[in-house]
This record gives C-alpha cells, structure tokens and sequence, in this order.
C-alpha cells in the first residue's frame, strides 16, 4: 500500500530536517536525496519544500509556543523528533491554511506513532491541540 502524497510529503520533510539537524548536510541537498529515495512524485514537491522552508523560518517561534504549552517540560527536555514534529504542524495551521486542522492533528499523530513513540504521539496531540484552542480565542484588549 503506497502512502498518501501529502503523508509522504511531511514524511520527507520530517526525515529531512532531522537528517540535517544529525548530519552536516545542505537541507536542500538532504531533501533531494530523501525525496528521491522515498520516491515523492515531482507534483507533490513543492508543498513538501514550502513545508520543508516554513518550518526552518518558524523553528524560533514553534519553540517559544511549545515551551509554553508543555508546562513542567523543558525545550530541551522534548525528544528532537518530538519537536520536529509539533515545530511542522504548529507551521502547516499558521500557514497552510487550507489544509484542514483535523488532517494536521491526524498527520501529526501518525507521524509520531512512525517515527517516535505512543507516549510521544499523545503528547504531541495535547501540545498540538492546545495549540489550535489557544489560536482560535479572541485576544483581548
């Protein structure tokens, strides 16, 4: 069974910004490389660069969001690909705006229980999803 475009998309994008962060390699040489050995088809692409690109943009921003939503966890503390994962979905909501927010929770989940572990993809949806809550509340002035 051949995984959904954008499920390989983000998986590419996840396996490249952790190749990147473990290895010294160019990110948009580690996303070729990834790309072509997954075999992401060329129409699929450029949502996985633009996601590949948002994320390394927001990293600073997604960090400072999910230190203050992991309360009694240190930044530092979360698994990397962990962060990876929160600092990828946080990105897609704030800019993929069509994407709807239920695929982003359901993609951030699958790519936890793939990549990383049970615990992991619970918590990630908790850090997510109060993501989303604290986004859509009216800000008061």
């Amino acid at each position: 069974m051949s995984e959904a475009p954008r499920h390989l998309a983000r998986i590419v994008v996840l396996q490249t910004l952790y190749a990147t962060e473990h290895a010294e390699q160019e990110l948009d040489d580690a996303f070729d490389a990834i790309a072509n050995k997954e075999g992401l088809k060329e129409q699929h692409r450029k949502f996985a660069i633009d996601l590949l690109h948002e994320v390394v943009g927001k990293t600073q921003w997604a960090d400072e969001h999910i230190s203050t939503l992991a309360e009694n966890w240190e930044l530092n503390r979360i698994a990397f690909i962990d962060k990876v994962i929160m600092r990828m979905a946080m990105t897609e909501l704030t800019v993929f705006i069509d994407v709807p927010v239920k695929v982003v929770l359901n993609e951030s989940i699958e790519l936890a229980k793939e990549f990383s572990t049970m615990k992991s993809s619970k918590f990630i949806n908790g850090i997510v999803d109060n993501f989303v809550k604290k986004q859509n509340q009216p800000t008061q002035e």
